[in-house]
């Protein structure tokens, strides 16, 4: 009987670690020339994502920084991963809006002086199986800062980077 308990606790063990890493997901950035940029690593939360992004390549200063509702970056314009993700129904962008109400809105990445830029952010807005629907979705940066009121993308400009989330 301890026997049967122990590979009952086993086999627990093994299905909840192969259920963790479900819960996050490793991506390469790319640029507008295909070539990787830097990593972007999502996890699931009790109530939200946790998503940390390391890039190099870009222009010194505020980016962008936003998840689209495709999960394609093949076009060198990133036009391929749509608008922002919106979860349903008429969405307003912008973290600083009233209105707000738009799943893709994320804070701004910063790149210092050698175009290299970090950051790990936290959401409420959407979640790692939200992100991983049928036809997935992508982490886009932007050329400039989001000013988190403009619609509809808050004057971020073109679309510098991209990540695909599967």
């Amino acid at each position: 009987m301890r026997h049967m308990i122990a590979l009952a606790a086993t086999a627990a063990l093994a299905a909840s670690a192969a259920s963790a890493q479900t819960d996050s997901v490793t991506t390469e950035l790319k640029n507008s020339a295909g070539q990787a940029m830097g990593s972007v690593t999502l996890t699931q939360g009790p109530k939200g994502v946790v998503m940390r992004v390391e890039a190099k390549g870009l222009t010194p200063g505020w980016h962008g920084l936003h998840f689209h509702e495709k999960a394609d970056c093949s076009k060198s314009d990133f036009t391929s991963a749509g608008g922002h993700t919106h979860g349903g129904g008429e969405r307003v962008h912008g973290l600083l809006n009233p209105e707000a109400n738009e799943t893709g809105d994320l804070p701004n990445l910063y790149a210092g002086a050698d175009g290299a830029g970090a950051a790990e952010v936290y959401t409420t807005l959407t979640s790692l199986k939200a992100l991983r629907d049928a036809d997935g979705s992508a982490v886009v940066i932007h050329a400039n800062a989001d000013d988190h009121k403009t619609q509809p993308i808050g004057g971020a400009g073109a679309r510098v980077a991209c990540a695909v989330i599967k």
